[in-house]
């Protein structure tokens, strides 16, 4: 070294522990080279950080929730320290029923940063969801220290309340509710459904009544309406207490269950073996349902169906003595008499007083020639009724199936009577809106997505043909990528494999870009990666990749077209983070503008420009341009659905209708019941 050349020194965090330290470089002007080295490291680690977190945010709000984990996981393989993405793994793991995964990763969250009440929320429906009740109170209990005013913490610690057998502090927690949320109607259903358990039908009766006052249109308290008159054998309400449940909720199981029992005591058999084909159809493995259709087959003559229906539940509980004794019964009927004294003696070993199962053993004996084992059993039952003065038990009655047990009585002498859960609670939990879902959107929640470039193949409705787009076809042929890219409306989320091969394949487009000579190959291969980034829901990677394919060619119909699909996901992220989005809207607009200037017979891209003009309540315009891209594509489904929706939020209700009611003609389903709530609403 010169003498002249000075040591130059610079203080830095030091890279072996807190603090500070000086670095030494060996040369004059180094320090600050190295400063900015280390900085633009430090900051761009930072930068990717946030965009990996916002990727996996943006994946969590479209349920991809596999690719959300996968970025969550990058974050932390190098900064295990941040609490955020901790916490939306967790989100995730909740979504993909990984409840204990997900309590465990909220541990972490909670560990990290004890502030945050939304993570306290959720480990505690994690621990609600393994009925983990007195850990979940004690989280709502600390949500509630950094939250006092959220009135779904307050609900789900009465909800808590119950489950552990609390129902006096879970009434003063509701009561709570209802003076300070008047509005809040699962309070009101929540009251009529402990005092219902309670088996204190005249309060309950009370509460129903606030409860259907304050929402005449809530499924759950229709559902409470009719099981509470199926206690007081009030057959014909509950039919239609249960119908109206039904209504407004078609998706739950019980309700078909309990409307079969309901119509069996009308003698409306016919119909109440179609509500348990439906309760089964829904839920497969439903033990309930298939037990009490076993029961009504029974009763019909159906023995050998009635067979398989115990066979089922015997499958699920081999010790189900109930199960047993009605499969005996059957299996005697039919002529299988072995197979009977199976299960005849199974029971008779655990209840070895069951006298009319001792009997029916007696008669298969006989039938077999088994004298002396007849013999056996029915001297022990002459010899109960002499000795204790016992009659024998009734044997199978229709009128006995009119009456029901709950789940946990295994008397068997109640072998044949309908079985329903000790305690049917209908009323859910409050479900809290967590940071980053996509949950109360108001146009664009209805409309059909925009279409996009994509890896994923297209479903639309019954129709899982492809879309063919011109400027697609060109592309895939002279530059075949590694995948070929498609064109989607509505991409399907990615199982485990399929995320992890879009990560490597983006790894190998990013190493040969860094190869890459020829600008040709270049632009073809940051093409790609922006498909593949925006498959994954990193937009602000696909973004920057399109930029880049911009400045280079400026006249590419796919590159204005991807670009304004990332810029809307991601604008659309940010609006629900309350941030403006107008300005963005425009920028949207732009490329799409752009892309049908270069290609102006473009159905799809009128599509797209149409959808987004209508999220921005320009329903005007929107309407021309659906009805533009409808002449040049008569066949597109996504373009009637929204031009309908348009139609009827421009208030041409009529004519919308016909739009949605041609997109159901062309394959998408979903137009029939969006064109049912339309219909009905006034």
């Amino acid at each position: 070294m010169k003498k002249n050349d000075k040591l130059f020194g610079i203080l830095l965090p030091s890279l072996y522990g807190r603090g500070w330290g000086w670095v030494f470089p060996l040369g004059r002007g180094w320090g600050w080279v190295f400063f900015l080295f280390f900085f633009s490291i430090t900051s761009s680690a930072q930068y990717n950080t946030d965009r990996l977190i916002i990727s996996g945010r943006i994946a969590y709000s479209n349920h991809d929730y596999v690719v959300a984990i996968q970025h969550f996981n990058n974050v932390l393989s190098g900064k295990p320290y941040l609490y955020e993405p901790w916490y939306y793994r967790g989100l995730c793991k909740l979504q993909l029923d990984d409840y204990a995964g997900a309590e465990g990763d909220f541990d972490k969250a909670i560990e990290l940063n004890p502030y945050v009440h939304e993570i306290f929320a959720a480990r505690a429906e994690s621990r609600i969801r393994q009925k983990k009740f007195a850990d979940a109170l004690d989280d709502y209990e600390h949500a509630l220290i950094f939250s006092p005013d959220e009135r779904g913490y307050w609900f789900n610690r009465a909800y808590c309340r119950y489950f552990m057998k609390e129902n006096q502090q879970a009434h003063s927690d509701l009561d709570s509710i209802v003076k300070r949320w008047p509005d809040m109607n699962m309070a009101y259903a929540f009251q009529t459904e402990i005092y219902l358990n309670e088996n204190d039908t005249a309060t309950a009766s009370r509460w129903l009544d606030k409860t259907l006052e304050h929402n005449p249109y809530d499924g759950n308290s229709w559902s409470i309406l009719a099981r509470l008159n199926m206690q007081r054998k009030n057959w014909e309400v509950a039919d239609e207490a249960f119908t109206k449940a039904i209504h407004y909720q078609p998706r739950v199981v019980n309700n078909y269950m309990y409307r079969a029992m309901v119509r069996v005591n009308r003698n409306k058999l016919r119909q109440a073996m179609e509500d348990y084909d439906k309760a089964i159809d829904m839920d497969p493995n439903n033990f309930l349902s298939h037990y009490n259709r076993g029961l009504l087959r029974q009763q019909l003559g159906d023995d050998n169906r009635a067979i398989e229906d115990f066979n089922f539940v015997l499958r699920y509980e081999p010790n189900n003595l109930q199960a047993l004794y009605n499969r005996a019964l059957l299996l005697d009927r039919t002529g299988n008499y072995q197979a009977a004294i199976r299960d005849y003696s199974r029971v008779i070993e655990t209840f070895p007083n069951f006298w009319a199962g001792l009997l029916a053993r007696a008669s298969c004996y006989r039938r077999l020639g088994m004298t002396a084992k007849a013999e056996m059993d029915e001297f022990r039952v002459t010899k109960a009724q002499l000795d204790k003065h016992l009659g024998i038990q009734q044997r199978w009655s229709k009128s006995k199936l009119r009456e029901m047990r709950k789940l946990s009585d295994v008397d068997v002498e109640k072998y044949d009577q309908w079985v329903v859960v000790d305690e049917d609670v209908v009323t859910p939990q409050y479900h809290n809106d967590y940071r980053g879902e996509v949950q109360n959107r108001e146009v664009s929640n209805d409309l059909q997505p925009l279409f996009s470039l994509s890896y994923m193949p297209y479903k639309g409705g019954i129709n899982s043909y492809g879309i063919v787009d011109q400027n697609v076809e060109r592309f895939n042929i002279s530059h075949k990528p590694l995948r070929a890219i498609r064109v989607t409306c509505r991409p399907e989320a990615l199982d485990e494999s399929m995320s992890e091969a879009f990560f490597r394949n983006i790894d190998s487009l990013t190493v040969a870009i860094g190869k890459s000579d020829n600008v040709q190959m270049a632009l073809s291969l940051l093409m790609q990666r922006s498909v593949a980034h925006a498959t994954t829901h990193n937009f602000a990677e696909a973004i920057n990749d399109l930029n880049d394919y911009i400045n280079i060619d400026s006249t590419s119909v796919l590159a204005y077209w991807q670009r304004a699909y990332c810029l809307l996901m991601l604008y659309d992220y940010n609006a629900q983070q309350g941030v403006e989005a107008q300005l963005s809207s425009k920028r949207v607009q732009d490329d799409l503008k752009t892309a049908i200037g270069f290609d102006a017979d473009n159905a799809l891209l009128y599509y797209n420009l149409a959808t987004v003009s209508v999220m921005q309540k320009d329903y005007n315009t929107g309407i021309d341009l659906f009805t533009r891209a409808i002449q040049l594509n008569p066949h597109l489904a996504e373009a009637y659905f929204n031009l309908g929706l348009a139609r009827i939020f421009a208030g041409h209700k009529a004519e919308g209708i016909r739009d949605l009611s041609k997109a159901g003609e062309l394959g998408l389903y979903d137009a029939y019941s969006v064109m049912k709530r339309y219909s009905e609403t006034k």
